[in-house]
């Protein structure tokens, strides 16, 4: 079948707990994704990633999973923020985001639940400055 079909959030929403698997490349602390742009350059498009997240949403008993490292090239991929302009999916599409240090069950949580859950699978090397960033930020919602 065509994309037109497959990434349609009417035939995906129809399936019953449906789970949408995307990958990203940095998830800030609100819980928004980058899955396309990498130090300022697009190294990717967003392909089925709103589709297949949104479908998820209108499943009965969907899901929506992102998964990444929580490291690349000594850097951590639990942000702070994300760069303006670069959020592929809204932070209210990801129910989960997992990385080798575990899961943050982002659905329903507030905003202070959400960064503590995704510091706790940051890197350790860079949960202490993550914590330090969030309060800043904090300080300004």
């Amino acid at each position: 079948r065509s994309a037109d079909y497959t990434h349609a959030a009417t035939a995906i929403s129809a399936q019953d707990n449906f789970v949408a698997i995307n990958s990203a490349i940095e998830v800030d602390l609100l819980g928004q994704c980058n899955a396309e742009m990498l130090g300022g350059r697009q190294i990717s498009g967003a392909g089925g990633f709103h589709d297949f997240q949104r479908g998820a949403a209108g499943s009965k008993g969907g899901r929506s999973i992102v998964a990444l490292p929580s490291s690349a090239g000594g850097a951590s991929r639990i942000v702070a923020r994300l760069p303006a302009g670069v959020a592929t999916g809204p932070r209210n599409d990801a129910d989960y985001i997992v990385t080798e240090y575990g899961m943050a069950a982002l659905r329903d949580l507030d905003l202070d639940a959400r960064a503590e859950a995704l510091i706790m699978i940051a890197a350790p090397q860079f949960r202490s400055d993550l914590t330090a960033a969030w309060k800043d930020l904090r300080a300004k919602f």
